[in-house]
């Protein structure tokens, strides 16, 4: 009689523990008999691992613990080679989840059983016109720069920059009427490149709670807290890093020019190397007026460092760490996405930030005078 009494004991602790909050994944990928997946997490700037299973003829079935809260994770094919179309994002949450697919374009699988995987698709989805918009512009665009038709590039360009800013304006949008929506932090995570510290912690400050609760926002208000130190209208923090030739500079021995931009970039950051004939040509016409150039690389080789300045004749001063994204610099100065920059009167001072073609171009004439 102990005996059955103890068996019925141990298998209400049982039926309580499965009954408690958890996730369950199941799996249905055409094409993966055999397949290995992975269940990963970035957590402190790392992917970690969750959780993995063999798919048998295409299915398999993932079950963990509760998670804190729904988050973002990856779910990956483990084949050889690595293929990116072998891989798709999520919301993991304490639901059964269900993702539908194939394996060569796991990327577009069906997944459903998750609320803030909803409200993320339908977010996307809302951009489908404005995001059809942007591809018929930008097709058109790349049609005349080929052509060499410059008064339609500088159209077009103009019509790409509004797009992007009826885009962006969206997302904000999304994030302030949702604050108690675990996408919202993604979404805001991913438009801060253009916002000031104050604007970033508006949307911050109004959301829920648990939502701000989560690592992507405590990220962001840690960030925030280095961008209110580097806003327009500071003095910017000196620094110190070493030149090609290993002499340190200091940014300080640079300023005193009428301006100074600080120009955050890399040899492997595409838009960057894009960027840089406009500030080559910028940096020819004024110069002798009074405008130079700071050059903080974030590469991680000197070579690939020193062949890109030559390549792009870049003529100005350059330091770097190679440090990568733990460079010193970039850290003081809250950037976290290139190209990256602050302009500098000859006192100091932080009169603009990341100005970019035209906004760059004009904000030099202006204080030069030229204009």
């Amino acid at each position: 009689m102990k005996k059955l009494f103890y068996l019925s004991v141990i298998s209400a602790i049982m039926a309580a523990c499965s009954s408690g909050p958890h996730y369950v994944i199941n799996g249905k990928i055409e094409g993966a008999d055999s397949v290995k997946f992975l269940l990963q997490i970035r957590e402190a700037g790392k992917i970690v691992t969750m959780d993995s299973a063999v798919a048998y003829k295409g299915s398999f079935k993932m079950k963990g613990g509760a998670v804190k809260y729904p988050d973002l994770v990856l779910l990956s094919a483990q084949v050889t080679p690595r293929d990116p179309r072998m891989r798709t994002q999520f919301y993991l949450e304490n639901t059964e989840i269900t993702i539908t697919g194939k394996l060569d374009s796991l990327y577009g699988a069906k997944i459903t059983g998750s609320k803030t995987m909803d409200e993320y698709n339908g977010f996307v989805n809302s951009l489908d016109v404005i995001n059809k918009k942007f591809t018929k512009i930008d097709k058109d665009y790349q049609i005349a720069e080929q052509s060499g038709d410059t008064a339609k590039v500088a159209q077009l360009k103009k019509e790409i920059e509004a797009v992007q800013t009826e885009m962006t304006q969206l997302q904000k949008d999304f994030v302030k009427n949702n604050p108690n929506s675990f996408a919202s932090p993604q979404i805001l995570s991913g438009i801060t490149y253009d916002m000031e510290g104050s604007e970033i912690e508006t949307y911050i400050n109004a959301m829920d709670t648990a939502v701000a609760n989560t690592e992507t926002i405590r990220n962001l208000k840690e960030m925030v807290e280095v961008m209110k130190t580097v806003a327009i209208g500071q003095k910017a923090p000196d620094f110190t890093l070493n030149d090609p030739e290993g002499n340190p500079v200091s940014l300080y021995s640079k300023v005193g020019s009428k301006l100074l931009l600080i120009d955050f970039w890399a040899a492997w950051c595409g838009p960057c190397r894009q960027e840089n004939p406009n500030v080559v040509k910028l940096y020819n016409e004024f110069n002798k007026k009074g405008f130079d150039i700071f050059g903080v690389s974030l590469d991680r080789t000197k070579d690939a460092w020193v062949k890109a300045i030559a390549d792009d004749k870049l003529t100005w001063t350059h330091v770097s760490d190679l440090q990568y994204w733990n460079n010193a610099a970039a850290k003081l100065y809250g950037v976290h996405t290139i190209p990256a920059n602050f302009l500098l009167d000859e006192s100091g001072m932080i009169i603009g930030r990341n100005l970019r073609g035209d906004e760059l171009s004009n904000k030099v004439k202006e204080v030069l005078g030229t204009k």
